[in-house]
């Protein structure tokens, strides 16, 4: 099997005002922020372009359910078909049905102490 997790994807947390959070890191911060949030831009290890999402979410979201926390990560990972067959096999809770996007195939899973996990297997040349 190839690597799991290869970076961080993504830091999702839950604001009283999304939009006064993002422009509070983009005035105190420096952060360029758009509806989503902002997006970061790195290289891996072969040069390829990356990135890296975060966003504030409204404090009634659901997208962070079945998990109560306040916050969420996002993983990239290699494979993520294969992966979600291996971490069922190893008893870890997969959360709904695996989600594909165009720039990217999406799947949630929940760790030992019910947060759940987003695991994204990008395209990142869809963002360029």
């Amino acid at each position: 099997m190839k690597k799991r997790v290869t970076g961080i994807g993504g830091v999702f947390f839950k604001s009283v005002n999304p939009k006064a959070s993002k422009d509070w890191y983009e005035k105190h911060l420096g952060f360029n922020t758009d509806d989503y949030g902002s997006t970061f831009w790195w290289k891996d290890e072969a040069g390829n372009k990356c990135s890296t999402q975060w966003s504030p979410f409204p404090e009634n979201t659901s997208y962070f359910e079945p998990s109560k926390k306040d916050c969420m990560f996002n993983y990239r990972v290699e494979n993520l078909e294969e992966l979600l067959k291996v971490l069922k096999e190893e008893g870890v809770t997969i959360v709904g049905e695996m989600q594909v996007f165009d720039y990217g195939k999406f799947g949630w899973v929940l760790d030992n102490e019910g947060n759940k996990i987003e695991l994204w297997e990008p395209i990142d040349s869809a963002f360029l």
